[in-house]
């Protein structure tokens, strides 16, 4: 069975059955057929092979990039642009973190050459979004709530070990993002998943606040991956 293959059926796993608190809802784009088909197609074009990865954790998918095409950190225009990947006439979405991810993947040599190497997910790999004032469904971090992030804490533990067991190495794991880090941390102390956590800057903090840095950031990303 090809790396492909169990990711295919890893993200046909995903189900997250925990009572979440008030005006957060799982955000789920697995449970969509025509999603699963988009995503398969990625995973078929790009890793088709028993390859072990260096493994990439963001913190949880989002509305406009993975929450909406199941490729972690891709949209629809990084899809079908970059990666060549068919994708519905009408489908359409803009990323901020898919754009910086995939200038760094680009500095790899593309997507070929870059995901022969690498395999980006998130620390939880379901996504939450949460009803705010104005009653807009908008995106919510599994740390953003102490509560949520208890409550989500045995799944991302089960996923982790699910995520590695795909063909992940485990001399080290590379994580997006400070907050996101200390989950991690605290997960690793108990079960030993990794001899080391090396911490990089989200691309949405990238994307929003520091595009003016973007060659530092890239530079740093492409450190931690070959160190």
């Amino acid at each position: 069975m090809s790396f492909a293959s169990r990711m295919k059926a890893f993200n046909r796993s995903l189900q997250l059955d925990v009572p979440l608190p008030p005006g957060i809802k799982v955000l789920n784009p697995f449970q969509e057929e025509a999603t699963l088909k988009v995503a398969d197609a990625f995973y078929d074009r790009f890793y088709a092979d028993n390859r072990p990865r260096q493994l990439i954790l963001g913190i949880n998918p989002g509305r406009h990039g993975g929450g909406l095409t199941g490729v972690p950190f891709t949209d629809f225009k990084r899809l079908r642009e970059v990666c060549g990947i068919p994708v519905p006439e009408n489908k359409s979405s803009h990323e901020p973190s898919s754009t910086f991810v995939y200038q760094v993947i680009a500095a790899l040599g593309g997507p070929e050459a870059a995901y022969h190497n690498i395999y980006i997910n998130s620390v939880c790999p379901l996504g939450f979004v949460r009803l705010n004032d104005s009653g807009r469904w908008i995106n919510y971090n599994y740390y953003d709530e102490k509560t949520l992030q208890a409550l989500v804490t045995p799944f991302v533990v089960q996923t982790l070990q699910q995520q590695i067991a795909l063909g992940c190495h485990t001399d080290k794991v590379i994580v997006m993002g400070k907050q996101n880090t200390l989950l991690v941390k605290q997960i690793n102390e108990t079960y030993g998943f990794f001899d080391r956590i090396i911490t990089v800057p989200h691309p949405r903090f990238v994307a929003q606040y520091k595009s003016r840095y973007t060659d530092q950031y890239i530079a740093e990303y492409l450190e931690a991956i070959s160190s």
